[in-house]
């Protein structure tokens, strides 16, 4: 996606975010695309940039909101207990993503789920160290992060 594209994209969702449809208000969201852009424009204009394909991507989208609804259906249920059987720990998760980009916007949607939250990378960028509410079936979570997040990822964004 070229720069402006992107930038009428945020454009577009500053609207919709501040709910203001008014002249000033398309100003202020196309300074502040224009300046976040500014930020980031090399790492988005690149000889080995990535492709993004959009039904992937709508995917993954749909995914995380499925995931978000279930985890904080979970952790909501997991609250209102009286006991709470939990084994809360942080686990190593070995990492197929490669690219920075890729790695921190899985570990954001591991963040964003409820229950779970992305600690730290390894140097070599090989594991994710990720904190679970819930650690007594640590490859099961494992592979849930493998089949979804992570294959969405990879499928919505290649090089």
């Amino acid at each position: 996606m070229n720069l402006f594209l992107t930038g009428a994209l945020f454009v577009i969702i500053w609207l919709a975010i501040s709910g203001s449809y008014t002249l000033p208000n398309l100003l202020l969201g196309t300074v502040i695309a224009g300046l976040s852009l500014g930020l980031v424009r090399h790492q988005m204009i690149r000889s080995d940039s990535r492709r993004v394909h959009l039904i992937p991507l709508l995917g993954l989208i749909v995914l995380f909101i499925k995931e978000l609804a279930l985890s904080a259906w979970t952790v909501a249920k997991l609250v209102v207990q009286p006991r709470m059987e939990l084994k809360p720990g942080i686990f190593a998760y070995p990492l197929a993503v490669q690219s920075d980009f890729e790695i921190a916007l899985l570990a954001n949607l591991i963040t964003l789920t409820p229950g779970t939250l992305s600690v730290d990378v390894s140097g070599d960028r090989k594991v994710l160290y990720v904190h679970a509410l819930d650690c007594s079936n640590v490859e099961a979570t494992r592979r849930s992060i493998a089949d979804g997040f992570e294959r969405k990822i990879m499928e919505a964004f290649t090089r």
